[in-house]
């Protein structure tokens, strides 16, 4: 048994009348196996299991938190387009194109089918124990840099070796409709999808959910409609990126099919958000990658709270939009986008968690996986306050320590 216990602030994420976040001053926790087991003032938990003898972490002076559950991520593909967003800072398109620099999803495609599955795998994992040690446990993985069957199977064969492979808890998306090979029709294309892809990626469970990049330039409404249909008759759950670039129905469209989410989200109008907020269709948002494109119209997330939407927050964590730490996300999305610290913490864990179809972990109350990260900021706020800080201290995965930062001080 592991003991957490006086806390400066433990923050179970569940709401309280007067608390969106529910905090517990001096708080403690109490950890058996993978699960929590009791959660309450530091007197309280210590005395309920003193008897025990467990180990005790004391936590005086720190913040306890959920860990981070990372919604929306592209985690595997090859190479890097550092060359092309270096560039974007001063050229203009037809500039970056005499250079001949590659760019976009097509150039990412390249050079991750010249990738092996080791290779894709070694950098995965490199990436994870970043995001792990800035307190993320859970991250969705999507496909959609292969764009033909073997390359799209490869990348979601990655993420099987992920889970076997580090303790970050990976959730598997099919992304075949991600983009359009230029060597295949499009006609040609959507027909793989839905008769070999899906097929094979269902019957080897290789995903929990199938994607769609629904917006103009990449599949129509009723292309997405037509291919996510296909994976729900197969076992694959229902998510979507919409509304980024244009309105084209890709929302309506998916708060019709009950899909689980509906992300980035930056043209729908009040009218969607409140179809939205009535489907439970979870909203995921990306401030980060917003800031990384320049986007034209940043999204809206204080409409979507106010029309009772419920909020995920993601690092969209691509080659486009490097960023590995939902810390950083936080900082962008209260200070961009007009959410509070509370709302932040709770999109970026809970309501992480709900964007995944996931029940058991977002929020630490008994019964939950002890998926738990330690804060050495002097306040919450501070998470938020100190920007491009990592306030980690200790991540628990499943109830077990499996990073702990050491101080300056400590080493002296």
């Amino acid at each position: 048994m592991l003991l957490l216990v006086n806390a400066k602030e433990l923050l179970p994420c569940i709401s309280t009348s007067n608390d969106l976040i529910g905090r517990i001053k001096n708080g403690g926790i109490a950890i058996e196996g993978e699960k929590i087991v009791a959660v309450g003032s530091t007197p309280e938990i210590v005395a309920r299991y003193a008897a025990a003898s467990p180990e005790i972490i004391n936590c005086a002076g720190k913040i306890i938190a959920p860990g981070f559950v990372d919604s929306h991520t592209h985690l595997v593909f090859g190479g890097s387009r550092v060359q092309e967003y270096a560039a974007k800072m001063t050229m203009s398109r037809e500039q970056i194109a005499a250079l001949n620099i590659p760019t976009g999803i097509l150039a990412t495609v390249n050079m991750t089918r010249a990738a092996s599955i080791d290779e894709l795998t070694a950098s995965a994992e490199d990436r994870l124990r970043r995001m792990l040690c800035d307190g993320t446990t859970t991250v969705e993985s999507k496909s959609g840099y292969g764009l033909t069957v073997s390359d799209e199977i490869k990348l979601l064969e990655v993420n099987q070796k992920l889970r076997a492979s580090q303790p970050v808890d990976i959730v598997s998306t099919f992304l075949g409709a991600h983009d359009i090979p230029k060597d295949v029709s499009r006609g040609r294309y959507i027909e793989s999808i839905i008769k070999e892809m899906i097929p094979q990626v269902a019957e080897r469970k290789l995903a929990e959910f199938c994607d769609v990049f629904c917006d103009e330039g990449y599949y129509t409404a009723a292309e997405s409609k037509m291919i996510l249909e296909a994976g729900m008759k197969a076992g694959l759950k229902p998510k979507i990126h919409t509304d980024q670039y244009s309105v084209i129905g890709g929302a309506m469209m998916c708060a019709e099919l009950g899909a689980v989410s509906a992300d980035h989200l930056n043209y729908v109008d009040r009218t969607v958000m409140r179809t939205l907020a009535k489907g439970n269709v979870i909203g995921v948002v990306t401030p980060v990658l917003d800031f990384a494109v320049k986007h034209p119209k940043p999204f809206e997330a204080r409409a979507m709270i106010e029309e009772g939407m419920t909020v995920a927050l993601a690092t969209d964590f691509c080659p486009a939009c490097w960023c590995e730490s939902m810390q950083v996300v936080m900082q962008f999305a209260c200070r961009n986008y007009k959410m509070s610290p509370e709302e932040a913490l709770i999109a970026s864990t809970v309501n992480g968690a709900k964007a995944l179809g996931l029940n058991d972990r977002g929020t630490l109350a008994v019964g939950m996986i002890a998926d738990i990260q330690v804060w050495d900021v002097p306040t919450f706020e501070d998470v938020i306050y100190r920007i491009g800080n990592n306030a980690v201290s200790m991540v628990i995965k499943k109830g077990g320590i499996i990073h702990r930062t050491l101080r300056v001080k400590d080493e002296l």
